[in-house]
């Protein structure tokens, strides 16, 4: 249904690429105070941006288990801690839950990737980061087209489906322009579908 756009100044060849058709469907079962939102269905772009689906995955999936402070290395469980209207929902901190954690599915943050890919609307799956290379569990999706964010956050998936965007949209009624959402929003489950 929705496709992120491949920016028009990148060049062929530049990186190498799997083919589309085996990349990752992977999902988010969504409760907001504890009650069913929904279901997330996102392609994750491999075939554009390899290492971060490669995280993203991982910590879909829990494969890599927990690290050596206890930190368990999956996003089930874990909030959507802000929520904007109109701008963006962001979730993935596995470690506090509240933004600051910084930990990848490798350990340590890991490099920009690529910005081959662009923030063309709603459903647009992207790294959050503190500054250029510092990617690590936490991730957001678009609400809208955000072009300003293009070229510095990696975009490295999106939503597949009408129903992920219908629950996108019950996620951010819960949001607030500050960005701290009114009610607590959980990936109850998570995992691959695809395949």
């Amino acid at each position: 249904m929705y496709s992120t756009e491949i920016s028009k100044s990148v060049q062929p060849g530049m990186i190498q690429r799997k083919p589309r058709h085996l990349n990752n469907i992977m999902y988010f079962d969504m409760t907001i105070d504890g009650e069913d939102a929904g279901r997330l269905t996102f392609e994750l772009r491999a075939d554009i941006a390899p290492k971060t689906c490669e995280n993203f995955k991982a910590l879909i999936t829990g494969e890599r288990g927990i690290t050596e402070d206890g930190v368990k290395l999956s996003y089930e469980g874990s909030v959507f801690h802000r929520i904007v209207k109109d701008y963006l929902i962001q979730g993935g901190d596995i470690v506090n839950q509240d933004g600051t954690g910084r930990l990848s599915s490798f350990g340590e943050p890991f490099e920009d990737e690529n910005f081959i890919l662009r923030h063309t609307g709603p459903g647009v799956l992207s790294m959050c980061n503190s500054g250029p290379d510092s990617n690590g569990s936490q991730f957001f999706i678009t609400l809208v087209e955000t072009p300003w964010l293009d070229g510095r956050h990696v975009v490295f998936g999106c939503l597949v489906d009408q129903p992920s965007l219908d629950t996108l949209a019950k996620i951010e009624q819960v949001g607030h322009d500050c960005g701290r959402p009114s009610r607590t929003v959980v990936v109850a489950r998570c995992g691959q579908l695809f395949p």
